[in-house]
């Protein structure tokens, strides 16, 4: 029987189903956990007031690393310490750290190292609140990037509105957006009169645009280089006082010797110096545009080999092969080859040209997971072989959706390739890779965020898609946080106060068959923050937590929020509460329900 019945007019439940934030799931409370402040470096003191009130199961929130670096290590150590003493199992949640290595300013493999080394860091010091054991430590699989492909239903249709692609070659960002045609293009449907749009196709916009992009670069190649060639030209149409032509090669001789000697030009007759400084004129002109072209020819040669295959690569191997002497004698630095070295350049230009366009951009997405999965494989296999049988699970979270990397498709894809990335550094060191597999499952996991995957709501989707989405995430799971909301912001508010599908999410999860070991973390910072109370009682009359061993009923039948929460009435229990009727929930602490603010529910706390 709920305290909040004595206001007049409420009704009573007994029900087994009652309570208005019941989500139709069972669970005891011993099996949800309580997520720190994340906001201060005491975290020693904030995992102490969780033990305090009977937490068993608390996770150390620290998402700033900033904030992560102010703890003192002396902190974890106790923290260690305390927990033992009380029988409390923790967990870690990591700072947020891009691992794929963007910022600001875009990519570079230093940004995604530096990433690499923060998050070793993390799981050496996490380490030490669990030395002997495999504490679960959490990382989002992305922290400083929007949704990469952007999608939302219409109707009974998924449709996808844009995409951002990344530069292979620089790790910029761009988008490629749905848009209006008119104009007709080959591949292309355009929009006829009193018809509707067509569908935005964006694989057959990314080949439209890598198509152009590669066109574009061979194009301002080839200006460099013919620019080059035409000023060559010049050169061998030097004439002498007769009016015949010099010839290139003895003007070039002429050019190198006065290169190689400078005082032979003062020795040479009025008409030969003047030929020289012409031809130097001219050198000094065609030289670096044909040095320009040559280099980014050779940075291209080297960009679509990686991705070739078939005729294209024999097309490659042969130009190699054909260059390689010359490349090796140095021929683009001596100037008595300077035109058979523009021949080459136009040769290599025109042999890129009969190739199949490269990938220049690729989505991001794609870009994304593979950089991300390089850092965490490195990351578990680099901290597997210092702890061995006691390194820590790497448990790559969804962040909210409208970020990078937040659907189960793309979660699924990292960890999938963290694991192979793990493999790979494991058999590399002469593991064997049955062994590495197995490890790699243990190590590298998922957490799933239930609010988090819920904000696809705001695209057009709903509780049968969230529903969806955990399916295909469900053997990957090792971790789950809890919190509720509406499906459009990040909000995080107590389980059965939103419209989180918590009940087939839950049941979804327990097919695996392992939910019974996953750590389940309340995670309800803006409901503290705005009501300022604790939300653990509305998370066990979510869950119909058991109100005791002895069958005595659950929180959902002892609780209604009607005359509490909803009605207005600003306190839990009324002024004459049960202590007027006997013992009851008045002697309780207030995170369970009671009035008994500041308390333990037990005598003597670990601190104070």
């Amino acid at each position: 029987m709920a305290s909040e019945y004595f206001y007049q007019g409420n009704k009573y439940g007994l029900e087994p189903e009652y309570g208005e934030l019941f989500s139709g799931y069972r669970m005891s409370a011993s099996g949800l956990g309580q997520a720190t402040d994340p906001r201060t470096a005491n975290q020693l003191q904030e995992v102490s007031n969780k033990l305090n009130f009977g937490g068993k199961v608390i996770e150390i929130s620290i998402v700033q690393p900033n904030i992560f670096d102010a703890i003192p290590k002396q902190h974890l150590k106790e923290i260690s310490r305390i927990s033992k003493l009380t029988g409390a199992e923790l967990t870690l949640h990591g700072p947020l750290i891009e691992a794929s290595g963007f910022d600001k300013q875009g990519w570079t493999e230093a940004n995604r190292q530096q990433a690499e080394n923060e998050m070793l860091q993390v799981i050496e010091r996490g380490h030490e609140i669990n030395p002997k054991g495999n504490l679960n430590i959490t990382f989002h699989s992305a922290a400083a990037l929007p949704e990469a492909v952007e999608k939302m239903r219409i109707g009974k249709e998924e449709r996808t509105k844009s995409m951002l692609i990344a530069d292979s070659r620089t790790g910029e960002i761009n988008v490629i957006r749905e848009k209006e045609r008119y104009f007709p293009e080959k591949g292309y449907k355009v929009i006829e009169e009193g018809k509707p749009a067509p569908l935005f196709d964006p694989k057959q916009e990314l080949d439209k645009k890598n198509e152009e992009s590669w066109r574009s670069t061979l194009s301002d190649l080839n200006f460099y280089a013919m620019r080059g060639s035409e000023v060559l030209e010049q050169v061998g149409n030097i004439k002498d006082k007769e009016g015949k032509s010099i010839g290139t090669d003895k003007v070039l001789k002429l050019y190198s010797d006065a290169q190689k000697n400078p005082k032979i030009i003062e020795q040479l007759p009025a008409e030969a110096k003047q030929i020289v400084q012409q031809v130097s004129r001219n050198i000094d002109h065609a030289e670096p545009y044909l040095r320009d072209s040559y280099i980014k020819m050779r940075e291209l040669y080297n960009r679509v080999y990686k991705e070739s295959s078939g005729e294209d690569r024999n097309k490659l191997d042969s130009f190699r092969k054909e260059i390689a002497p010359l490349v090796e004698q140095g021929f683009e630095k001596d100037p008595m080859k300077l035109q058979q070295f523009a021949e080459k350049i136009e040769g290599g230009l025109k042999m890129l040209g009969d190739i199949e366009s490269p990938k220049l951009f690729v989505p991001l997405n794609n870009f994304l997971i593979e950089k991300s999965a390089t850092t965490f494989g490195d990351v578990a296999f680099n901290a597997y072989q210092k702890f061995k049988d006691s390194t820590p699970v790497i448990s790559i979270e969804n962040p909210p959706v409208g970020t990078a990397l937040s659907r189960a498709e793309d979660l699924k894809e990292l960890i999938e390739r963290s694991r192979k990335k793990f493999v790979e550094n494991a058999v590399k060191k002469g593991m064997d890779a049955g062994s590495a597999e197995n490890a790699a499952k243990k190590i590298i996991g998922a957490t799933w965020d239930v609010g988090h995957i819920n904000m696809i709501r705001k695209y057009g989707y709903d509780a049968a898609d969230v529903v969806k989405e955990t399916e295909k995430i469900a053997p990957y799971v090792k971790h789950v946080h809890l919190s509720d909301n509406f499906g459009y912001e990040h909000t995080e508010l107590p389980m059965g106060m939103g419209n989180v599908p918590t009940k087939e999410i839950f049941e979804t999860l327990e097919k695996q068959g392992k939910l019974g070991q996953i750590k389940k973390i309340i995670e309800t910072g803006d409901w503290f923050q705005h009501f300022k109370t604790a939300p653990t009682a509305y998370l066990m009359e979510a869950f119909g937590s058991p109100l005791g061993g002895g069958g005595g009923g659950y929180w959902n039948q002892a609780r209604g929020l009607s005359g509490n929460y909803y009605g207005g009435f600003g306190t839990m229990l009324p002024d004459q509460h049960f202590s007027m009727y006997g013992s009851g929930f008045s002697s309780l602490p207030t995170e369970l329900g009671g009035q008994i603010a500041g308390r333990s529910r037990s005598t003597g706390t670990p601190m104070d």
